[in-house]
């Protein structure tokens, strides 16, 4: 298994145990770990990761955000400190600004376009206020 690879079973782990709890899907904001994801998607491969680490089918889906990564200390308690692959683009080429940054402080302030989905949709979380119309 490629560190890619699992790096995205630990985020379906997170996943799994977030929707359990009622809790927002995680943010996806690390562009070589959703290359794997994507790479992944559709497979067989695919369906069994979701089911052995998040107990369920998982959806990929656009989501766009900024901000504090909400899932961070989950993380960090399940398997330590977020590796630099969490920080790395597609290309492989690492952000040492935001690595550092992390190191620094503990968290995380980044953008995103996609995150994960329940599979029939009814486990995610409820939608965040900024995001409801009034």
């Amino acid at each position: 298994m490629s560190t890619a690879t699992t790096e995205l079973r630990r985020f379906l782990i997170i996943t799994g145990r977030r929707f359990r709890a009622g809790q927002s899907a995680p943010e996806m904001f690390s562009p070589a770990v959703d290359a794997a994801w994507h790479t992944l998607l559709g497979t067989p491969a695919y369906d069994a990761l979701c089911l052995e680490s998040a107990g369920q089918s998982i959806r990929h889906v656009a989501n766009n955000g900024y901000g504090p990564i909400a899932w961070v200390a989950a993380y960090e308690e399940a398997y330590g400190t977020l590796p630099d692959l969490w920080f790395t683009d597609a290309d492989g080429m690492v952000d040492q600004e935001a690595a550092a940054r992390y190191r620094e402080t503990g968290t995380v302030v980044a953008e995103w376009d996609c995150g994960p989905v329940g599979g029939d949709g009814d486990d995610v979380a409820p939608v965040r206020p900024e995001t409801v119309r009034r």
